[in-house]
């Protein structure tokens, strides 16, 4: 299990939000760049960047940052795979992102709503979509996690397996930005749901969870406010996550 920081971007800035509330913000960088490059001079071996305008409003204004930070990616040394979520709706704007740099990009509400639009983009674009899910009490969430579906997040991972999805982000959002802790047993039951590598999101706050969410069959774990406020360093999660492999 790989360990992968989150950079959150909203009006040109990084940011964290709480449970994904959009007024809930904490400001961690005025530049989203230099916060990426922070987590690449670290020895971040995979990014996550999140276009927050784009997941709640549909429109992104952040390309030009989102294309700074695909540079400084290209030009870590190994380069390092960066994926980006917020606002997927259509395929022009998939395209945009991969022709900006991005290695994989997310889609979650159109992936939703509209399966032929999913199968459509996997076939158009092997091994660079991945399937954002959503969770809050056990049902789906979509626009920014502004609106909760009748679909339950078990279901709609069974229905992803054999998609040939590059992967999942699988999000607890009531963990989310909280510092509570991740939700070992909702990933463990996103694990048994499908087929697609998923990537835990949500709550990984100390070496602990780290610890216990490596056991899992995860392809990696995404990091965020609890790096941000140094409860938790990237080196620290990395050296969990080999331990509980066994690896030294």
């Amino acid at each position: 299990m790989i360990i992968i920081p989150a950079v959150d971007i909203k009006d040109g800035q990084a940011v964290r939000l709480y449970q994904g509330r959009r007024d809930t913000t904490t400001l961690y960088d005025p530049d989203p760049a230099a916060a990426a490059l922070r987590w690449l001079e670290a020895g971040a071996r995979f990014l996550h960047v999140v276009d927050l305008d784009g997941a709640f409003d549909g429109a992104s204004r952040n390309e030009p940052h989102l294309a700074r930070i695909a540079e400084l990616c290209a030009k870590a040394s190994p380069a390092v795979p960066l994926q980006v979520g917020g606002g997927v709706r259509d395929a022009a704007k998939f395209r945009r992102l991969i022709e900006l740099g991005a290695s994989r990009v997310v889609v979650g509400t159109r992936a939703l709503e509209d399966r032929a639009f999913l199968d459509e983009l996997l076939a158009r674009h092997p091994g660079k979509a991945v399937v954002g899910v959503d969770a809050r009490d056990g049902r789906v969430a979509v626009r920014g996690w502004t609106q909760t579906t009748e679909k339950s997040a078990e279901d709609f991972l069974r229905s992803l397996s054999g998609s040939g999805a590059a992967g999942v982000v699988y999000t607890d959002i009531s963990r989310d930005g909280a510092m509570a802790g991740a939700n070992i047993e909702a990933m463990r039951r996103a694990c048994g749901a499908t087929d697609i590598p998923v990537i835990a999101s949500g709550g990984v706050t100390s070496a602990e969870d780290v610890r216990a969410l490596a056991v899992l069959p995860l392809f990696g774990a995404i990091v965020g406010k609890a790096l941000y406020e140094g409860r938790l360093t990237l080196a620290e999660a990395e050296a969990a996550a080999q331990s509980a492999n066994g690896q030294t």
